[in-house]
Parts: C-alpha cells; structure tokens; sequence
C-alpha cells in the first residue's frame, strides 16, 4: 500500500503521523540550550593544540619554552596512551597507526603534535605560537590518484603502497558477448568537502577522585562507541569512563567519531586532575579534523537503442587522508561506491572495482548520504548521457531502467535488498511537479537577457538503519544488534524514554514522545527523552545511517507494548474487573463499568502499594525492551528531486530558479519534522553542487582555511523547496517507517549538475566535477572544440 500526504496536512492526535512541533525547540530558541560551550568547572583550564604546517615528513625536535613546562605536553608525556587504530574485517584492509599527538613524523596539515593548557583559550593559543618543532620534510601524496602509483611516497613505511582497501563486486550475466546499440565513458570527479555543523566539535574532562571515572562530556553522535574508544586506546575499564553529550549544534558525521583531540583532552584531565576543555575553531574543522567526499570516478554504461541499461562496469577511487578515521575506517566510503553504485536500477551486467588511498589529508570522515552523493551524482549523470545518446527525455530514461513496484521486494544486483516501493510513480510525480512541457517551451523561446535555461533529475535511494547482517559482514567497530530503550511511568503518569542514540537536530525528543503517545496514550508534553549519556542510557552504537527513529523508535514501541498488560492488570484490580475483560486505550484502562487512568494505576503502583493485586508483575512499571528489525539488512527510502537553473555562459554564473524533491521514508512520525531534514539536506546538497571545495597544493597544503575561502550556501542560495510526499510503509519495521535523515543532501548535486549540462546541451559540453562553479562552466565551453579523447578503463577487467 502507498499513502500519499500532501505538504500542510495534519495528521489528528499527537502520535505518529502528527505534524507536531518539536518540543525542544523552546529552549533553543530562547538561549536555553547547553553546549560543550557554555560547561564550565571550577579549576577548569582550556586546550589548544600545537599543529604541523607541513603535510609530510619526520619531526626532528620539538622545542618548549621553559617557562611553559607543565603545561604544554607532547607525544612522550603521554604514557599508555595508545594509537588510535580502526580495523575492518574486509579482506585485504589495512589499518593505520594514529597517535594522540604525533611521535616521529607528520602525514597532514593540522595535526596534533603538542596540547597547550592555559587559563584561557587565548593563552593556551599563545603558548602553541611559542613551540618551535623541526622537520626533515618530505615529498606529499596530494591526489589520490598520484598516490597510487608505485613511484609514490609512502605514507605508512610499512605498507607495500597507499591504498587501505581494494575492492571488487561483480555481478548478473558474463559480459562475454555484449552486444550494445550505446556504450559510454565518462570520468567524474568530486571535491573533498567539510562538513561544517554550527557547533564545531567540543570535549570537557575531569577525573572524578570519588569514583575514580572518567567523565567527559562532549559533543558526539554516539557516546556509547566513544567510550569504548577512550577505554581501548588509554587502557582503562568500561566502569571508569563515563562519556554524556549535551546538547549538540548538528553532527553530519564529524560528531561521529574520537578524535585525537578528545583523547588528549581525557588523558590531560586524568594525568593532571584538573578539568581541561577544548572547543574546536573553525580554521582547526575546515583544515583539519571535518574533511570528507573525494571521490574519481570512471564509468562506463552500455544501453539499448532505446536507452534500456545492459550493463555498467566502473572504477572508483576515494581519497580516505593519512589515518583510517576511529570507529569507520578508511575503507567504508570506497567499499560502498562498489555496493551501492547500481542506485535503484534494474539491470543485468555488474562489475567495480574500488580504493581507498591514503594521502597527506585530514582522514576522511563519514558526511550525510556517505558515498550515497557520490554515486548519484555519477550515475545520474551518466543516465542523461545516455539520454542525450538515443535522443530521449532523461526521465523516460530513467522509467526505462528503474526497479518496478510489483518486483518488491526486490533484490538488487549487489544483493542490496530493496524493501518496499514505486520508483517509476514517485518520479512521475516529479515530471508533473516540475512541468516539463513548459520547460521545453521555454527553452525554445530563449531569455530575454541571454541565459540559457536547463532542467536535471536525479533519482536515488538511501539504505537506512543497517543491522548486523550488514555490519557484521563489514567488521567495524560498530555492531548494532538489539537496540535498547527504557520506559518509565513516573508516579504523577508521567513518562521517561531512555535511548542509547543521540540527537543532534533531528528532533528525535519530539518524536520519541510522538511513539510513545501512540503506544500508551500519554501527552507528549509529559514524555521527558533522556539520551546520549552512558550512565544512563542503554548501551547503542549511537546516531548514523539514518537509524535512529527505526531503531530507537522500535525499541520505544516495544517498551511501550510491554507495560500495557502491567497496566492492564493493575487498572482490572482497580476496576474490580476481570483482566481478560479490560483493554488499554488511550491512556486508560477501561472496563463495561468504567476507566481508570495511568495516573491513578501509577499511583497505586508507587504509594499505594496495598492495593495491587497479588498477581501484579513485580518489574513495575519500568520496562527495558530490544528491538531489531524483522528483516535488519536496512530500509530503502527514496526520492527524485528536479532542479530549474539559468545560466549566464559568458560568465558562467549559475542561478537556481526552481527545486522539487518527491520524497518516501515510509511512514513519517512527524511529516514537519521530515520536511525540515529535508531542506537542511537541500541545502547542504547545494553547497556539495555550486560551492564548496576544499583544494590543497602539490604540497598538501589547505587553501580554504576560513569561510571567506570554504563558501556555504545561506539564505539566498537556496531557493524554495517544494516537497511532496509518498508514504510507502516498510514491511519489516514498527510503524512501517524508514530512514531518511541524509536523503535531502543526496539528489542535489547530479540534479543541479544535469540541469547545468542540459542548459549547455547547445555547446556539446558537460560538467563532470563537483562543485559546478563558474570556473568550471566557462573552461568547458572553451575547451568544447578541443578534442580531449574519453578516459578508458584501467581496472585490468577481463572479459569472462
């Protein structure tokens, strides 16, 4: 069954499907929140770290006023501390040695070789001005490509080349024999980007004497993983580390894993037994620790004469930066592009292969839509080449290839498992919204001023809420297995949730409250959500891969479920009923002589205990349930977004007109609250698109180090967006709900690009890198004459 909700409806009630407003909201909107920023100790000193201007090469001294001893630390102060290591399980991997603080070399700009403590941040910043360290520098890896040649330096001695994982996924029918009306290459690349939340990373340390446990209190999407990174690397037990996240000014990943700041920061507070704080400027997140999204591609398609995909076969490299990033690894984002390249189409023939490389960068981190925009973006593109070859419209194209409702579930030639959808209805939606007639009209007519109109579709899904069926196969760090929450009836009827996954701005306080409303009928109001605290929350891999509402959201219900027949037994025996007599229903239990409420069975549970009947279940009303997914391999959530652009060809100056997103996360908790994942996702799909960039030299150096270099969309760069809704209930999750927290960043980039490249159909050229700035625009065009032969493939496939 489909539902379709179109935007400005409410849903009546307060539970799942309401366009509720988000409860946390009030306190942020009056000043009220409580960031890393605004903790503070007493006898609390901040940190600042002492960087390397170099990409490469062996440190021969490291030089400390003396005056600053006992204050400034390096590498061999800090004893025990190990190097951060993540590890994978896939075949070939290699892991990486990351130090806290660099020891004996230097592999990026920006990293950590000395932590200064000062009264203040400024202080502790002129004490890292004053280190003088010495280096024997050495040649840089500064394109992933270069750095996979044998010739290349090495980054790691004792690795025979660069690369952290190969991989290869073949698929369907031998392409012995292949037969194709079109064959097409096309090389792609795009930049590597920083994930830029409001609130930059922060971590607070103290040594608790009385408990003789770590605390620290910092900025992260999963405290619980955290933990179990400050116990492997500094050598202490899971009772003496307690990790709590306030709140936290947006994640994207960057929040998602430990850094070496933050392990600093904990040994300091430890070894010094003062409370030390360190919050992340934005020069120290765009230069070195937010990196992420580098990919080169090249593709190449074969298709029927009417466009019907035969078969694709790709090569894919990833630029992971110097150390395989603490708990993803270096090798996920390139050992995906493999998985998920075929997107949401049907086709026979399959083969990729991938690496990730290392260079002389930040190590790459896991962004919103990891790998996810990358794919789009080329195989998107490589659809309306095809397009543009048999003389189609794009989107026939793509209703040519795409995966049909009735083959659901489906099974994809990766072996991804498609749960549930309409591909084809919800890009017909999309061609209707966007009105491709009068586009084409408009086209034909020309601009007044000389702009050349151009109109792009992209299509993509987004595997959400993996399970150990998925993981496991990887062997990371991360294993989800049951996902825990608590529930609590409070003696006044109230409710605590206990969730082990954190919240970092997708309102997850106001839609756990929403569940909970429609498993027991209680006021949103009077549900308090308490997360992100390993004291207190069961333990959870944490917030990522759009989890968070299928599985904490699971969990809840499942609690919720759980305390009915308590309820029930303790509202009969108030009613003087017979149990199998009552039901529960919004927030009573009710007999044929009467109800009786929470508050009232809550009471008798908590200070009328005289009254419960003998057969009253002794675990109280508290309950810790589990919850995975019938079918945990992920859900398939989906969208088409279609972009109207103009642009200016002497100039190369892009403006977005217009920008339509047809969306399906299943069934929506909060449609407001989707609606708003989606315009931030919009949002940072347009700055991956037009804007955002982060070059380095031959030399590794950085040259975006300020957000007057690092452009970000605002305000006037992101037009109004039109969202429409498709409501495809997964058939294996609670409420039949699915991911889509990261699905708004994905289309953007292979839509704006496909409408910049059918604006310049008229001068034979395309625009095959990210971001598509005017730069780029007016090259192309001046290159269009130039006769560059395609790239061809370099894999070393052999036909079979």
């Amino acid at each position: 069954m489909t539902r379709s909700a179109a935007q400005g409806d409410a849903t009546p009630g307060q539970g799942v499907g309401a366009r509720l407003l988000r409860k946390e909201d009030d306190r942020f909107l009056r000043g009220r929140g409580r960031f890393v920023g605004d903790l503070k100790l007493p006898g609390m000193r901040e940190v600042a770290f002492a960087r390397s201007p170099v990409a490469h090469g062996r440190i021969l001294e490291i030089r400390i006023p003396p005056d600053l001893r006992g204050t400034v630390f390096t590498a061999k102060d800090l004893v025990g501390v190990k190097p951060i290591r993540a590890v994978s399980g896939l075949p070939g991997f290699r892991p990486s040695e990351q130090p806290a603080l660099a020891t004996d070399k230097v592999r990026y700009v920006g990293e950590p070789i000395a932590m200064c403590t000062g009264r203040s941040r400024a202080e502790a910043e002129d004490a890292a001005a004053r280190i003088e360290v010495d280096f024997a520098e050495e040649p840089a890896v500064s394109d992933m490509l270069l750095g996979r040649r044998p010739d290349a330096p090495r980054l790691h001695a004792d690795w025979p080349d660069n690369v952290y994982l190969e991989s290869l996924v073949v698929g369907g029918e031998s392409f012995t024999g292949l037969d194709a009306a079109v064959k097409i290459t096309r090389e792609f690349r795009t930049s590597r980007q920083c994930m830029s939340p409001m609130e930059g990373k922060g971590v607070l340390a103290h040594w608790d004497t009385r408990r003789e446990q770590l605390i620290v209190e910092t900025s992260t999407q999963m405290p619980h993983i955290i933990r179990n990174g400050f116990c492997d690397f500094l050598g202490l037990e899971q009772r003496q580390v307690r990790v709590a996240a306030p709140d936290v000014g947006g994640g994207f990943g960057h929040k998602g894993v430990l850094s070496p700041e933050e392990l600093c920061v904990a040994w300091g507070a430890r070894a010094l037994g003062q409370p030390l704080r360190w919050i992340e400027d934005r020069r120290e997140q765009l230069t070195a620790n937010a990196n992420c999204r580098e990919h080169h591609y090249i593709v190449t398609a074969y298709a029927d004469a009417r466009g019907k995909l035969l078969a694709l076969e790709a090569e894919a490299s990833v630029d992971a930066g110097a150390y395989s990033a603490f708990p993803f690894t270096g090798g996920i984002e390139a050992a995906q592009i493999a998985s998920i390249l075929p997107g949401p189409y049907d086709f026979p023939r399959y083969r990729c292969r991938t690496w990730s490389v290392a260079s002389n960068k930040p190590p790459i981190l896991p962004y919103r839509g990891v790998a996810r925009t990358g794919v789009c973006f080329a195989m998107e593109l490589m659809l309306d080449a095809i397009a543009r070859e048999v003389g189609r419209e794009p989107y026939e194209i793509r209703l040519e290839n795409l995966v049909r409702p009735e083959q659901m579930p489906f099974d994809n030639i990766t072996n991804k498992h498609f749960d549930s959808g309409d591909y084809p209805e919800c890009l017909r939606r999309l061609v209707a919204a966007i009105d491709i007639p009068a586009v084409r009209e408009r086209q034909r007519l020309g601009e007044p001023d000389g702009r050349l109109i151009g109109l792009g579709l992209s299509i993509y899904n987004e595997q959400a809420a993996h399970g150990m069926s998925v993981y496991g196969a990887w062997g990371i760090p991360i294993l989800p297995g049951y996902e825990q929450a608590t529930a609590r009836i409070l003696p006044d009827g109230g409710l605590e949730i206990r969730a082990g996954i954190q919240s970092h701005g997708q309102g997850l306080e106001t839609t756990l409250a929403q569940v909970a409303n429609e498993i027991l009928g209680i006021d949103p109001a009077r549900v308090s959500v308490i997360h992100g605290d390993t004291e207190t929350s069961p333990y959870s891999p944490g917030t990522y891969a759009s989890r968070s509402m299928v599985m904490a959201g699971g969990a809840g219900a499942t609690a919720g479920r759980q305390l009915v027949p308590r309820l029930a037994t303790i509202g009969a025996s108030l009613l003087q009923a017979d149990p199998s007599q009552v039901r529960f229903e919004g927030g009573h239990v009710r007999s044929a002589s009467g109800s009786v409420s929470i508050e009232a069975i809550a009471r008798t549970w908590y200070l009328q205990p005289h009254e419960l009947p003998a057969d009253v279940d002794r675990g109280g009303l508290e309950v810790t349930a589990g919850y995975r997914a019938e079918r945990d391999s992920g859900t398939f959530s989906y969208g088409a977004h279609a972009a109207l652009v103009a642009v200016e060809p002497r100039t190369g100056e892009i403006e977005l007109l217009r920008y339509v997103v047809v969306e399906d996360g299943g069934v929506l908790v909060n449609p407001m609250i989707v609606d708003g994942q989606i315009y931030g996702g919009v949002a940072q799909g347009i700055g991956t698109a037009l804007y955002e960039e982060m070059r380095f030299d031959a030399a590794g150096q950085p040259l975006a180090s300020t957000l007057a270099d690092y452009l970000l969309p605002g305000s006037v760069e992101v037009p109004d967006v039109q969202i429409l809704h498709m409501e495809t209930p997964s058939p294996y999750t609670e409420f039949g709900v699915k991911g889509i927290g990261e699905g708004g960043a994905i289309g953007p980039p292979a839509a704006i690009a496909n409408a910049v490249n059918d604006a310049l159909r008229s001068f034979g050229v395309e625009v095959t890198s990210l971001p598509v700035t005017p730069r780029r625009v007016v090259e192309a065009i001046a290159a269009r004459s130039s006769g560059a032969p395609q790239p061809t493939l370099s894999t070393g496939f052999e036909r079979a």
